[in-house]
């Protein structure tokens, strides 16, 4: 009896409960904190993506099978690859910025939104965007997403596509299959090995070493020490405070912050195992937080937030606790987040960061990709140039 083998077919879904945790972290993995299933999912349960805050889950599924039907994909259908997917009705909350591609369409009489993003959400940190299973042919699937979510964007009136911060070898793939590309600069740490904190000061120019020890030295001196609540073990009381906090830091910039107290609240129980609260206490009181994320190879500073100003209490909550956890955890790489030149003083080198583009329109996607040319050699001189800041003692600077 011969067996047939059904042709791979694609679906978009509107929520991620639709796939299920455990066919969704099959394909994923738990690895990156921003792309498992409890992040995305308590995004989408607390209304932090939906269409009222512009960030309406549209994802992609892959499969081989009946693919269910109703509202779930049933077990009885092969998983083969998934893609987070939104359709996105402004730009915030994407930090590859594209606000002067909507301001041309709008003085041409033409819709930049809605749009289509693959992305994590409000997470301007690099990690792979689509997730294919490895025992298949990852081209053809890969040209299978494209060509549908070209076709899906037309049916949805979307003017383009992006993919923001994928891996550069998902990058490179996009980039020969026709999207284009855009490059970006952050500053990330790298563990050479270090032992301790003074370790990672030795490999520092003296100047920098002595700013350093008097930035930490001048925020003990006022009275500030610091304690590391894991995942689990944050207390209600320090939640409410640090989401003050949080929304306090959004509120001084005009904005309301992305996420919701919920939120929070969700992945602290959802995946406790994965973040951890830095609290700057005074006088027995807290006055500032830190939120960051971690996996078996890095750590991720994301949010903070302060009751009051204090000097350094930014660079030694946010950055110096950080380095003192990430050494003493063999972590090897800090990426603390999107841009800051103040980081390459202290250690954090430019690395280059990803972006790929479909753009439906023609003659914006040839204007577009006239920009992105022009706008390479820009960024990598400034590379260049924050290269030469760098603070080691060493020459060779890679």
């Amino acid at each position: 009896m011969n067996t047939v083998t059904l042709a791979p077919s694609l679906r978009f879904v509107s929520s991620i409960e639709e796939i299920g945790r455990d066919r969704w972290n099959a394909l994923t993995g738990t690895m990156n904190p921003f792309t498992r299933y409890e992040f995305l999912h308590a995004l989408e349960t607390t209304g932090c993506t939906s269409e009222k805050s512009g960030w309406q889950p549209h994802h992609a599924v892959v499969y081989r099978g009946s693919g269910g039907t109703g509202n779930s994909l049933e077990d009885r259908s092969q998983l083969l690859a998934v893609m987070p997917l939104y359709l996105k009705t402004n730009s915030w909350g994407e930090y590859v910025f594209d606000w002067s591609w909507a301001n041309a369409y709008q003085s041409y009489g033409f819709d930049y939104y809605p749009k289509l993003v693959t992305a994590a959400p409000f997470t301007p940190s690099s990690g792979r965007r689509i997730f294919i299973d490895e025992s298949q042919n990852r081209e053809a699937l890969l040209k299978l997403l494209i060509a549908k979510t070209e076709e899906k964007a037309g049916l949805l009136g979307a003017s383009s596509w992006h993919v923001l911060f994928p891996l550069e070898e998902e990058y490179e793939a996009l980039s020969d299959l026709g999207l284009l590309t855009r490059i970006a600069t952050q500053f990330h740490w790298q563990n050479r090995d270090y032992e301790s904190f003074d370790d990672f000061l030795n490999d520092l120019n003296s100047r920098k070493r002595k700013s350093i020890r008097k930035e930490r030295r001048q925020v003990s001196e006022q009275g500030i020490s610091f304690r590391i609540t894991e995942g689990e073990a944050i207390s209600d009381e320090q939640w409410s405070d640090f989401y003050l906090y949080y929304q306090t830091t959004y509120l001084s910039r005009g904005m309301q912050g992305y996420l919701k107290r919920v939120f929070f609240k969700t992945i602290a129980t959802t995946m406790p195992e994965q973040i951890f609260l830095v609290n700057a206490v005074k006088d027995g009181k807290d006055i500032a937080a830190a939120l960051f994320f971690k996996n078996g190879e890095k750590l991720f500073g994301r949010y903070w937030g302060c009751r009051s100003e204090y000097q350094f209490l930014h660079f030694e909550t946010c950055y110096y606790q950080g380095l003192d956890y990430a050494i003493k955890h063999g972590l090897r790489v800090f990426d603390a987040g999107a841009q800051g030149e103040h980081k390459i003083q202290r250690g954090f080198r430019p690395i280059t960061t990803y972006s790929n583009h479909w753009i439906a329109n023609q003659g914006f996607s040839d204007a577009i990709e006239n920009f992105l040319k022009e706008e390479r050699p820009h960024i990598l001189g400034y590379q260049m140039d924050a290269n030469s800041l760098l603070p080691f003692r060493n020459s060779d600077q890679d």
